[in-house]
């Protein structure tokens, strides 16, 4: 057993890696996992000594409440490694306190601020030849919480599992993205869970995503569920309008996350002077802007991709093609936030954290 700076922890070893069979230059985003990963138990009304442990499947009851009841929420966040090979986090208290946000949401435990980073620190660090410093290289890292309490009825579990694995990426390129403005289907609701990364609010994307890619879209921008007039989220992004030389972007509610990286984008936004605007906006208003040619540039903001532009949308009969700029918004918060994460630019809100 090695001990951190305040408490106990278990790191058991990986016999043997599998890091030599891994094409780090042809890497599906999400498919391959690290030799270990990182795993605390909710027992008794309090966190057991946590473990980093070889990568592997787990046992769990086929009675335990997450199946029955949902009780799963996660995170997403990337590690990224300098040329002098010193391993970065980007804002990871926020994602501490998302995760944490999430979980009270569906009653279940909130993790400790310090067993989180003494634990994801110990993890990465026994991971660390897997961080790869090449260009467009990080290590994507999920954080999860499901109820493990092997029982069926209706109500909160009293045991959890928190756990977190990593999977090496490359550059997440989604490839051309052309997307349908939601008219039926919505993501979330008023006083819902919205709001939290909950694993169900994405599984109920799942259907209305497959029908709009039945139409040649990609993705969803789903409106809100009441009058389906107001533009929320694109996807599993937080999504930005660029109208003539003003950014706006929705503000967030019950129903839509609070993006990390959107937070980051307002920010760099108002330090290079560009206009921005968190407001409610309508369907209406967009395609009018469409029509007027004042709409310059749509693109989504998350984890993965950093930034996503969308060339196109939908809405009704209603059809737009963005136009094509020299110079845009998208790419510019793009390579400012790559620079800052990858440790070549100044921090000046204090955004890197060492590991």
């Amino acid at each position: 057993m090695e001990s951190t700076a305040k408490h106990a922890m278990d790191i058991i070893k990986a016999e043997n890696s599998k890091i030599d069979s891994v094409d780090f230059n042809n890497l599906d985003f999400g498919k391959v996992f690290t030799d270990h990963m990182f795993s605390c138990d909710f027992k008794d009304g309090k966190w057991q000594t946590p473990k980093v442990m070889p990568y592997g499947p787990l046992t769990i009851d086929p009675s335990a409440r997450v199946f029955h009841y949902g009780q799963a929420v996660f995170e997403g966040m990337k590690a990224f490694k300098d040329q002098e090979n010193q391993v970065w986090l980007f804002r990871p208290e926020d994602n501490l306190g998302r995760i944490n946000i999430s979980a009270s949401r569906l009653a279940m435990p909130e993790f400790p601020k310090e067993l989180f980073f003494e634990g994801l620190k110990a993890l990465l660090k026994v991971d660390d030849e897997w961080i790869k410093n090449t260009e467009g290289s990080s290590m994507y890292i999920r954080p999860f919480v499901i109820a493990t309490e092997p029982a069926i009825s209706a109500s909160p579990a009293a045991e959890y599992k928190f756990m977190i694995i990593l999977s090496p990426a490359q550059s997440y390129y989604a490839g051309e993205v052309r997307v349908k403005i939601a008219e039926k289907y919505s993501r979330a609701s008023d006083g819902g869970v919205g709001f939290a990364k909950a694993a169900g609010n994405y599984a109920a994307q799942f259907y209305p995503t497959a029908l709009a890619n039945q139409e040649g879209y990609q993705q969803i921008i789903w409106t809100d569920a009441s009058t389906h007039e107001y533009l929320e989220e694109a996807g599993t992004m937080n999504v930005f309008f660029r109208i003539n030389d003003t950014l706006v972007t929705a503000p967030t509610n019950d129903r839509i996350l609070d993006g990390i990286t959107r937070k980051s984008v307002i920010q760099l936004a108002k330090d290079n002077d560009i206009t921005v605007e968190v407001k409610q906006i309508k369907v209406g208003e967009l395609i009018e802007a469409a029509k007027n040619g004042s709409l310059k540039e749509i693109f989504g903001s998350g984890t993965a991709a950093v930034i996503n532009p969308i060339l196109g949308f939908k809405h009704k009969d209603f059809k737009h093609e963005l136009p094509k700029l020299d110079e845009t918004y998208a790419s510019l918060f793009k390579d400012k936030l790559n620079a800052i994460q990858y440790n070549v630019a100044e921090d000046p809100h204090g955004w890197r954290y060492k590991v």
